[in-house]
């Protein structure tokens, strides 16, 4: 079993910055793309970056140049910083991990980011 914990939401006005953090725990080793997913009522839960064991990052075009994804493998964890935010931002935030070998997706709990304009 792996279990993903997010933690790093909140509110910050437009323009400010938070740092999402994503701790991973227990079978790891089969863990290949992590990432970060996000989903505002209404919607459905859209890609926002994703990064590879190796560190090859990927980015939904209106993050691009604001938000930074990262992994510490040794840690098993994931961050995302996000910067110049907006307040179309706005949305709980799910981490995401991958085991491609088997097949297996797991998430983590959600953490709300709220930007106020």
């Amino acid at each position: 079993q792996v279990q993903l914990v997010e933690s790093g939401g909140g509110l910050v006005q437009a323009g400010g910055s938070l740092r999402l953090s994503c701790v991973v725990s227990g079978i790891t080793s089969g863990i290949n793309v992590m990432g970060w997913y996000r989903q505002d009522p209404g919607n459905q839960r859209e890609l926002v970056a994703s990064i590879t064991k190796g560190g090859i990052a990927n980015y939904r075009d209106s993050v691009k140049g604001r938000f930074t994804i990262s992994r510490d493998n040794a840690k098993n964890t994931m961050y995302l910083q996000m910067n110049s935010l907006k307040p179309e931002d706005t949305a709980v935030y799910y981490c995401n991990a991958k085991d491609l070998l088997r097949g297996y997706d797991y998430w983590g709990q959600g953490t709300q980011v709220t930007v106020s304009s």
